[in-house]
């Protein structure tokens, strides 16, 4: 079994506004990546057995409003397979009602923030309510870290490091930093191994491989490997594109005296149950 804990629920274009889209084109040399979300492409590209974490999003400041009632439609069509998040912008009037609503009415089970694209931080005592909200409930946060294209979103929102002050707060809600908060890689691991319910996930990283090498060796020196879970980013990339690509780190270093990431940890991180370990199941 293999389990996802990044994928996303959107309709594209839709639900990003006109300068998101056009300030998108960064991530990819100038041009427009489809963002395209369809459950049968990524079924296509997973192997049989695979469970799926899957959100939308809300950032005004950076244009981007998906309604949590798409994303539960969207979990409904695959109850078996797929686990929905909500989202949440508290710099928007009416985000704690909007919380509550997307819980108990939609039966949401974890919440996603994208603090640096709505330009919040994270330890921001503003948030202290949904934090309390979390871990009351056993809700699961994953929040993006790590870097954008998106000119407006403050990449001070984003760094690792906000995490420690808000697991000190409330140590009891379980938090997933994406990709492994991405160039800070270093704070990410140092905040994780730190505190027993945080984890990070490896979304979106295998195609920059050497960055990706350093940042589980990262890991592995600091013995974290069961701090990470495997998650893909759909649908920026898939579920075999993101097995294979961490599977062949090693295979770059022929010919030198690097040393080498753990194959058994490496296995262990690819087929990990995220789900038990977020208290999702």
């Amino acid at each position: 079994m293999i389990f996802d804990v990044h994928s996303h629920a959107w309709r594209y274009p839709q639900h990003f506004n006109d300068d998101f889209r056009q300030q998108a084109r960064r991530a990819r040399a100038g041009v427009e990546v489809d963002l395209t979300v369809e459950y049968d492409a990524y079924r296509a590209e997973a192997p049989e057995q695979v469970r799926t974490v899957v959100f939308g999003g809300k950032a005004r400041l950076s244009g981007v409003w998906v309604d949590d009632q798409y994303v539960a439609d969207y979990v409904a069509q695959h109850p078996d397979t797929l686990v929905g998040f909500l989202s949440v912008d508290p710099t928007q009037e009416g985000w704690q009602d909007e919380l509550r609503d997307s819980h108990e009415r939609l039966g949401l089970q974890g919440i996603k923030l994208l603090s640096m694209y709505a330009g919040f931080r994270p330890d921001d005592k503003l948030l202290d309510p949904l934090w309390s909200y979390a871990q009351a409930r056993n809700l699961p946060v994953l929040l993006h870290t790590g870097t954008t294209f998106v000119a407006q979103a403050p990449l001070e929102c984003t760094l690792p490091r906000h995490l420690d002050a808000v697991a000190i707060r409330f140590p009891d809600v379980k938090i997933i930093l994406a990709h492994l908060g991405h160039p800070y890689e270093g704070e990410c691991v140092a905040v994780i191994r730190k505190h027993p319910n945080l984890f990070a996930d490896v979304s979106a990283l295998h195609y920059r491989p050497f960055q990706l090498y350093h940042s589980l060796m990262l890991v592995q020196e600091y013995g974290v490997w069961d701090k990470v879970l495997f998650g893909t980013d759909y649908p920026f990339t898939t579920v075999n594109a993101s097995i294979d690509g961490i599977r062949n780190l090693n295979t770059m270093l022929e010919g030198t005296n690097l040393p080498r990431l753990d194959p058994k940890q490496i296995e262990a991180m690819i087929h990990r149950d995220s789900f038990r370990l977020l208290g999702l199941e």
